[in-house]
């Protein structure tokens, strides 16, 4: 009883009719689900050296997660989930301009938030941690040396204790997406452009009501799929991001982080 009657209080002091708050919640929300089992699947991949996952899990985990994202907040704020769509629909006038930013903030620091909890889920502090010696010098790390209360986790055991963008043992391209090392800047531009050019048109289509209806509900498994095809199509180039949050975030979480400013570099041949 007084435990029902403390959820009862709880939810009356957190509810809020503000929309626009209710809003930004519900995207905030999404948008972390969204990145957070997409950059998993891909930590998984890595940090098992392929033998728990592969190129394709981590595409279906991607897709899948658009999937989740968009049925957890898709009634609230429509679920956008990437700047590139929330400009789409303002350019199309079904969404307002003022909202425009405000969104696309959200929606980055859901995919700061969700690389965080990527790395605290899958760095470990291995036999250092034991002996309380520091990793290195960046803060996130150091913080992570104190409370990490976990024997040796993945990316701390896959690395060798290194953090590093490039290399047979690189980890940066578990949080963002880095190009082949045969694409060009103007190349990677234009990949991008066309990648979400597809994804935002198609879920266009998938919405528009003159279209074959998609049974009601299962919209979001659809886009799922529209997802994947275009992973599994275009994604040799970059990576397949598509979208500008879910790139940015986690890149500058991995600045943050100990990766060092290398990530936001672009090398020629860098693996």
């Amino acid at each position: 009883m007084g435990t029902a009657s403390f959820l009862t209080r709880a939810r009356h002091l957190l509810r809020t009719q503000n929309q626009l708050v209710r809003e930004c919640l519900a995207e905030l929300l999404s948008t972390f689900l969204l990145i957070l089992i997409t950059l998993s699947g891909s930590a998984q991949t890595v940090t098992s050296f392929e033998t728990k996952g592969n190129l394709l899990t981590s595409y279906l985990a991607g897709a899948l997660a658009v999937m989740v994202g968009i049925y957890t907040g898709g009634g609230i704020s429509g679920a956008h989930m990437n700047p590139a769509f929330s400009l789409a629909m303002c350019l199309m006038e079904q969404f307002p301009w003022w909202k425009f930013p405000i969104f696309v903030v959200v929606q980055t620091l859901g995919s700061f938030m969700s690389a965080g909890t990527v790395y605290i889920l899958y760095y470990g502090m291995e036999e250092q941690h034991w002996a309380r010696e520091p990793h290195g010098g960046s803060g996130v790390a150091s913080l992570t040396d104190m409370l990490c209360l976990w024997p040796p986790d993945a990316i701390w055991h896959y690395s060798n204790g290194t953090l590093t963008v490039s290399g047979p043992r690189e980890t940066a391209s578990i949080f963002a997406t880095y190009p082949a090392d045969y694409v060009s800047i103007a190349n990677g531009f234009l990949d991008q452009v066309i990648g979400t050019g597809v994804l935002v048109l198609g879920v266009m289509g998938i919405l528009d009501n003159r279209n074959k209806g998609v049974p009601k509900g299962l919209e979001p498994v659809v886009v799922a799929l529209l997802v994947l095809s275009i992973e599994l199509s275009m994604g040799s180039n970059c990576g397949c991001p598509m979208n500008p949050a879910r790139d940015f975030g986690p890149r500058f979480f991995t600045y943050v982080a100990g990766w060092g400013p290398e990530v936001f570099r672009w090398v020629e041949g860098r693996g």
